[in-house]
């Protein structure tokens, strides 16, 4: 059973949340709150496994609970739930920068209650169950003393400090990231302190204006900057290209150089930038001279791309289980046998530097 704690400023939001999330077997509400400061009370007391948590509310907003949740308690989800509008967008990028594991949004049309509780179904559900289940994970499993590193594909070595055996020099490093991305995202940018002389390729699944918001945000953090690239623009090397939400992100070798393609295709694995596209088209540009990253997400996407990498003679590197906020897109590459190492989010920044060095 998966114990959550709602806090919303809204009765009417409050009650249909808790009958969205009562209908399901394996949840239950154990408390709510009104404000953020009712929220930290409530946490002692009821110590869920998952909160979710309005972001403006009287008292003490979501922002400021979230950064007094996370002083208190690193790993403990929280979903914010906050509307689409351009405002609600950027508070809910801040959020998922400041340690926010992911956000649903809030249905637009309240007149209709029935179609209310369908959205808050279908969006809200999948992630309290997945999250939930991790944080409950985290729970019983004895915790390692120390991070570790291992290579899961026969006969790889792969450690931090060198490179695996007849491996070339690097041209470009792709990441695949969904939930969880946006802090993993900023402890990468944050941690490179000198551009890198490649280019770096990012799908974080995120809709239309969530990705601009998402670039100008980790532009802010690092040395490099972060694009949202338009279609055909011409790849430099110390630059950050987040594919644009509701698009795909492709690369094109040509004649002057290496070029981005924003293309209107259908969703591949349910997801709309796609990690699988983005892999699959480096691959056949790069070759033997490209990483493929994949990081903490629901789901699976990126397991078609990085075998494109690997049978391309590239790298695949994945995020631990440990640091991740669900272990289901680095996992499923990590299980299939086609990662050649996997890192701790917290060494991955400094790796890559390593590698791209070599």
């Amino acid at each position: 059973m998966i114990d959550v704690l709602v806090v919303d400023d809204s009765l009417v939001m409050r009650k249909l949340i808790i009958s969205t999330l009562e209908a399901h077997a394996s949840i239950r509400v154990v408390g709510t709150a009104e404000d953020g400061h009712q929220a930290l009370q409530a946490l002692d007391r009821c110590k869920p496994d998952l909160v979710i948590l309005d972001v403006e509310m009287p008292v003490m907003d979501g922002l400021t609970a979230l950064d007094e949740i996370r002083r208190r308690d690193r790993r403990l989800p929280v979903l914010m739930f906050s509307s689409l509008t351009q405002r609600g967008a950027q508070t809910t990028i801040e959020a998922l920068t400041r340690g926010a594991s992911d956000y649903v949004g809030k249905p637009t049309q309240m007149n209709d209650l029935n179609q209310a509780l369908q959205v808050l179904q279908q969006e809200l559900i999948p992630k309290v169950l997945a999250l939930g289940e991790c944080a409950q994970a985290a729970k019983v499993k004895a915790l390692p003393s120390t991070p570790t590193l291992r290579g899961v594909r026969p006969g790889s070595q792969a450690t931090h400090t060198t490179r695996l055996a007849g491996s070339a020099s690097l041209e470009a490093v792709c990441i695949g990231v969904s939930t969880g991305g946006p802090v993993a995202l900023v402890s990468l940018i944050e941690a490179w302190t000198t551009p890198l002389s490649i280019p770096v390729f990012v799908v974080q699944h995120m809709p239309p204006r969530f990705t601009q918001l998402l670039a100008d945000r980790l532009s802010g953090l690092g040395c490099m900057p972060v694009h949202e690239p338009y279609d055909d623009q011409l790849v430099q090397p110390g630059h950050i290209y987040l594919a644009p939400g509701g698009w795909h992100m492709t690369l094109e070798r040509k004649t002057h150089g290496v070029h981005v393609r924003v293309v209107d295709l259908p969703p591949q694995s349910s997801c709309k930038p796609s990690v699988d596209l983005l892999f699959n088209s480096a691959a056949k540009v790069y070759g033997q001279q490209l990483l493929g990253v994949v990081m903490t997400g629901m789901g699976h996407d990126g397991l078609q791309g990085s075998q494109s990498i690997v049978d391309a003679g590239g790298e695949v590197w994945v995020q631990d289980q440990y640091t991740s906020v669900v272990w289901g897109m680095p996992g499923a590459v990590a299980q299939a046998g086609l990662a050649h190492a996997v890192l701790p989010l917290q060494d991955i920044a400094s790796s890559i530097v390593r590698r791209v060095q070599v």
